[in-house]
């Protein structure tokens, strides 16, 4: 892109867990680092982006991080003069003040609704509309995995980095035991509370083969315990049940999450940020979707499906929808739990085409920067 640099708004509520926050803040940086943009992000609680990027302070109301602008959202927000782009994510409520000095401008900025990732059909056509609000238009900017959609987060560098990636040395860091790593299925771990977790460990423990559960800090942990059988579970702790051995990771920031996905055979992945994430790693994924009221949810689940399994064999197919219906509808995941481990190496090779498809279309960020020349 050649357009000249603009300065932009981003607006982040945490509403619950990380997931917001994640997809701003990887949008935020990667207008910086890639596309020389000014970026501003107000986000209503610091220490959310203090987990995914320890270097922020969750105590300054302002500070500088990758070259993004960090402002805590307050009342100083309702002053600020808006800029060239602003971007509310995911239909977050910008202050009226602030609303009203855009509509005063001689020229008004962009105003975008980033809005959730969906694979739903119905996205294609509402990608890019306005809608007129307080004298102004706002644009919704649809993400999606179709390039009539708003596309997927995904920094110019990402497969170098991956294909430069020292697995065992960053593995070694997370005090997983090596020794197995050869003979062993390597798993990530990430899912909301109500994931259907105790039949996935006890299928594990009696697993034909060995399997290494990487399971990160977070509400998951008691549970693990509980299944388990152990009165807690700490950061560091290495337990061994039968075939599974699960090692408790700390939090990982963003980037070092980035490799966690990299490094394993299969990922359980949960809401948006780490979903997007999956799809770049080289591994098959397992998606925890946010609950909705009168399961929405499992609509926009199948609508990603529909478009995940197209390619494999029937059998195979309906296998890979049958498990991920479990894992969001709280089934015993031990009936599924052997015929998912002998479907493996087939579900790698369809994921690796999977991902080249979406690796031919525009990025996120590429994809917003087009927009924003467009309308200008």
């Amino acid at each position: 892109m050649h357009t000249a640099p603009a300065r932009w708004d981003i607006f982040c509520a945490v509403v619950d867990n990380y997931g917001d926050i994640g997809v701003t803040w990887r949008l935020a940086r990667q207008l910086v680092a890639e596309h020389g943009q000014q970026v501003r992000l107000w986000v209503d609680e610091p220490a959310a982006l203090a987990h995914l990027w320890p270097a922020a302070n969750p105590h300054l109301e302002q500070q500088v991080l990758a070259g993004v602008d960090v402002w805590r959202w307050d009342a100083q927000a309702e002053q600020a003069e808006p800029p060239d782009v602003v971007i509310e994510a995911f239909a977050c409520e910008l202050p009226a003040a602030y609303v009203a000095r855009m509509a005063a401008q001689p020229r008004p900025p962009l105003w975008l609704n980033l809005e959730y990732l969906s694979a739903e059909d119905w996205v294609e056509g509402c990608h890019g509309l306005p809608s007129p609000q307080a004298g102004l238009k706002k644009h919704f900017f649809f993400p999606g995995f179709t390039a009539k959609t708003g596309g997927l987060l995904r920094e110019q560098g990402l497969m170098a980095a991956q294909a430069g990636f020292d697995r065992r040395a960053f593995l070694q860091t997370l005090n997983v035991p090596l020794a197995q790593l050869e003979q062993a299925l390597l798993v990530s771990l990430f899912a909301y509370a109500d994931a259907p977790l105790a039949s996935l460990l006890a299928a594990w423990q009696v697993d034909s083969a060995p399997v290494i559960a990487l399971l990160p800090a977070g509400r998951l942990v008691p549970l693990a315990a509980q299944a388990l059988g152990v009165e807690q579970l700490a950061v560091g702790d290495v337990l061994t049940r039968g075939a599974l051995t699960l090692v408790v990771l700390p939090f990982l920031p963003q980037d070092d999450y980035d490799q966690l996905l990299w490094s394993c055979d299969l990922n359980f992945v949960r809401g948006e940020d780490s979903f997007v994430r999956a799809q770049w790693a080289a591994a098959p994924l397992l998606w925890h979707i946010y609950r909705q009221a009168d399961d929405a949810h499992l609509d926009k689940l199948n609508a990603f499906l529909d478009r995940y399994v197209s390619g494999l064999a029937a059998e195979q197919a309906a296998l890979v929808r049958q498990v991920q219906l479990a894992w969001n509808q709280q089934t015993d995941m031990r009936q599924r739990w052997p015929e998912l481990r002998n479907s493996l190496p087939v579900l790698q090779k369809h994921h690796a085409a999977w991902r080249a498809g979406l690796m031919a279309q525009e990025d996120a960020a590429l994809k917003l920067m087009h927009f924003y020349a467009t309308w200008l």
